[in-house]
C-alpha cells in the first residue's frame, strides 16, 4: 500500500490483504484491516513506528477515534506496542514483552533464559504431513531445524522445525549460530517474516529412545509434546514447531483472556 491518502467511506469494505469483499464490517475493523495490509506489505517493519492517529486518521479520511479503536484492537493483539510519549511501534520479538508470548515453559521457581544448542539445520523436500501443515505441495523446498534448549546444563525441550524454503532462503547453521536472541526475532529482521499468532496441540508422551538419549531421560519418561502451527499476516502458515518438553523441574504456562 503506499504512502497516498486514501479515504474510505462506511460503505467501502476491504479484506486484510486489501481487496474488495462483498461483505460488511464496522468502519474501525476496515481501517484495522488497511494498516495490517500495510503491515504484510513491509511498510512499516518490525519494531519501527507507525504513523500517528491523526496522521493515519487524514490518511484514510476517518475521524481519530475510529483510528483509535482499530490501533486499540491490534495492541490487544500483540500486533502493536504503545509506548508512552514516543507514539506506537510495529510489535517486534525482539522485545521481551512479546518474545515471550510464544515461549511458555517455565521454572518452578525464579525464572531463567534457557541455553540453546543447535543440532542440525537442513534444507529438504517436504514430506506430504509437514507440506499440508505449511500449505505447500508434497516436494517443495523446506527447511528442518533441530534444537536443544538446557535449563543449568540440563536439556529440557528438544525442537523440530519446520519453514518454507521459498520464505528462508540463506538460513543455516551458522546464521543461528551467531543470533543471539530468539529465533523469531531473526525471522522478522532478516527474513522479513513476522509471528503473529500461533495454534498448539498439547498431549502427554513417553519418550521414545531418541527423545530419552537427547534429554538425558530414562526411556518411557513422561513427556510434554507440544505441537504448534504458527502464522504471519494474512493467516499464512509459515512455521510448524514439534516439541517435546521435560516437566520435572518446569511448567507450561498459559494465560487466557
Amino acid at each position: 500500500m503506499s504512502g497516498s491518502s486514501r479515504s474510505i467511506s462506511a460503505e467501502d469494505t476491504v479484506r486484510a490483504d486489501g481487496a474488495a469483499s462483498p461483505s460488511f464490517s464496522p468502519l474501525y475493523a476496515q481501517i484495522k484491516a488497511l494498516i495490517i495490509a500495510s503491515l504484510q506489505s513491509g511498510e512499516w517493519k518490525a519494531g519501527e513506528a507507525i504513523p500517528s492517529e491523526l496522521d493515519l486518521a487524514k490518511r484514510f479520511g476517518v475521524s481519530q477515534g475510529t483510528v483509535r479503536k482499530a490501533v486499540d484492537e491490534m495492541a490487544a493483539e500483540n500486533l502493536l506496542v504503545r509506548r508512552q510519549g514516543r507514539g506506537t511501534f510495529v510489535a517486534t520479538h525482539a522485545e521481551q514483552k512479546v518474545q515471550y508470548r510464544f515461549l511458555r515453559l517455565m521454572p518452578d521457581e525464579g525464572s531463567e533464559s534457557l541455553e540453546r544448542q543447535l543440532l542440525d539445520c537442513r534444507r529438504q523436500r517436504a514430506p506430504a504431513a509437514i507440506a499440508r501443515a505449511l500449505q505447500l505441495r508434497t516436494g517443495d523446498p523446506m527447511i528442518e531445524v533441530r534444537r536443544i534448549l538446557s535449563s543449568k546444563g540440563v536439556p529440557v525441550v528438544l525442537d523440530d522445525i519446520w519453514l518454507p524454503g521459498d520464505l528462508f532462503k540463506g538460513l543455516s547453521t551458522e546464521r543461528l549460530n551467531l543470533h543471539r536472541g530468539p529465533f523469531y526475532g531473526l525471522f522478522e529482521t532478516e527474513f522479513g517474516v513476522h509471528m503473529i499468532r500461533a495454534e498448539e496441540k498439547i498431549r502427554a508422551v513417553a519418550a521414545d529412545a531418541e527423545a530419552a538419549c537427547l534429554l538425558q531421560v530414562p526411556l518411557g519418561a513422561p513427556l510434554l509434546s507440544v505441537e504448534r502451527l504458527s502464522f504471519t499476516y494474512g493467516d499464512k502458515a509459515v512455521e510448524l514447531r514439534r516439541g517435546l518438553y521435560c516437566t520435572a523441574t518446569h511448567f507450561y504456562r498459559n494465560e487466557l483472556n
